[in-house]
């Protein structure tokens, strides 16, 4: 019988999972139980993801605002510390900001404008031009910005930004002075002690301000690298990646999942005698169009991955096959030149005018994003995810 069906994606239902759950055996009796229920066959590279917060989850990979606030005071001591270029999330940065003010004296609030490095705009960039404001050159202060644009709610969360920061680090004990400017280099005419919180930009920021003065420089991923009071961490990541747990607490991306990735698989060729490729994975690297959010807060789409997730996809653009090389053929013809096309097709098409259009993003931000979408971040209840025919193609 001719196939018709291509990339098959399941959301699994799981149990919930708590601290100290054997997470490797959880993901395994899930899709073996899967599998039987639903009437799929485990195959050969067929993928299982799972999601990044259940893996911190089963690993207890939690801290409080007071171990936030006890490694703050470690590095920073006594200095007024610029706190730069936060995103604007209750659920990413709130606690970790509370922690950040807890541990220190005084903070001055570096905001970048229009937007926030994933795109949470604090001012449409239309009304910078009406304004005549020159975001790559311009320092704003809180009272300039409110002069030119007032107080702004964010159009998903309602909520002012400026104002709830503030608030937040004034209730922590600790004074606020807030600024606006996209120039890591601002910060430095404040004070000489920073926090960058910026995440995928981080190494750049760092190097700038290292390079023009500053003194202490330290970034998210800087604090609670390790473990503070018995805390949990992350030694790549510190709080980046980090979620609001409770008001007082947050969870950390998760340690340490290269094993866990690869016990999984074991565990499955154990069983199935199948290898199945398996995946940890974060937020998905895709932008929403009409809010104008990168849905990438986290350091990295996938902390851990199986080898078989290395590298980039190889793939012929069909319709242009079709539109060019094959374009006298009709039918069945057609349908056979194709794929001979694609079962001959070079190891690497790199330049190709026949792999033009395609997708050159590597394999683990592509699997993470469609996990991602497909497990949302409501009440689905399926962390983990199951995939099969990602790899096939026309020919299959």
């Amino acid at each position: 019988m001719e196939r018709v069906v291509g990339t098959v994606v399941r959301g699994l239902r799981g149990p919930i999972i708590n601290t100290g759950d054997n997470i490797e055996d959880i993901v395994v009796n899930t899709v073996l139980h899967a599998a039987e229920t639903e009437g799929f066959t485990i195959e050969d590279r067929d993928i299982v993801t799972i999601t990044e917060s259940v893996v911190a989850r089963a690993q207890g990979n939690y801290a409080t605002i007071g171990n936030i606030a006890a490694d703050i005071k470690a590095k920073f001591g006594e200095e007024t510390v610029g706190v730069i270029f936060p995103i604007l999330s209750r659920n990413r940065f709130s606690n970790c900001l509370r922690g950040i003010a807890k541990g220190t004296k005084r903070i001055v609030l570096m905001l970048s404008y229009p937007a926030d490095e994933v795109g949470n705009h604090l001012v449409d960039i239309d009304e910078l031009d009406v304004k005549g404001i020159n975001p790559w050159t311009d320092v704003l202060s809180e009272t300039d910005f409110r002069k030119h644009f007032g107080h702004k709610k964010h159009p998903f969360t309602g909520v002012d930004y400026i104002e709830y920061y503030k608030e937040l680090i004034e209730a922590e004990g600790a004074a606020c002075e807030v600024i606006f400017s996209n120039n890591p280099k601002t910060i430095l005419d404040y004070t000489k002690n920073v926090l960058t919180c910026d995440i995928h930009t981080r190494a750049r920021t760092k190097r700038i301000l290292k390079s023009n003065g500053a003194e202490k420089v330290f970034g998210l991923d800087d604090v609670l690298s390790e473990s503070i009071n018995g805390s949990g961490f992350n030694a790549d990541y510190g709080l980046l990646g980090s979620n609001k747990a409770t008001e007082d607490s947050v969870k950390l991306f998760p340690n340490n999942c290269q094993p866990i990735v690869d016990g999984i698989q074991a565990k499955l060729r154990e069983v199935t005698g199948k290898t199945v490729e398996v995946m940890v994975y974060g937020d998905g690297a895709f932008k929403d169009p009409v809010g104008k959010i990168w849905e990438l807060a986290d350091p990295v789409v996938s902390p851990a991955y199986t080898s078989g997730l290395e590298g980039t996809p190889n793939e012929v653009k069909l319709k242009y096959l079709a539109d060019n090389n094959f374009s006298h053929l009709r039918g069945e013809e057609l349908k056979q030149a194709i794929s001979e096309y694609i079962q001959n097709k070079n190891e690497d098409l790199v330049g190709a005018m026949e792999a033009q259009g395609t997708t050159p993003r590597r394999l683990t931000d592509l699997i993470g994003s469609l996990s991602d979408l497909t497990s949302g971040s409501g009440d689905k209840g399926t962390p983990m995810i199951y995939i099969q025919g990602y790899f096939d193609n026309y020919t299959k």
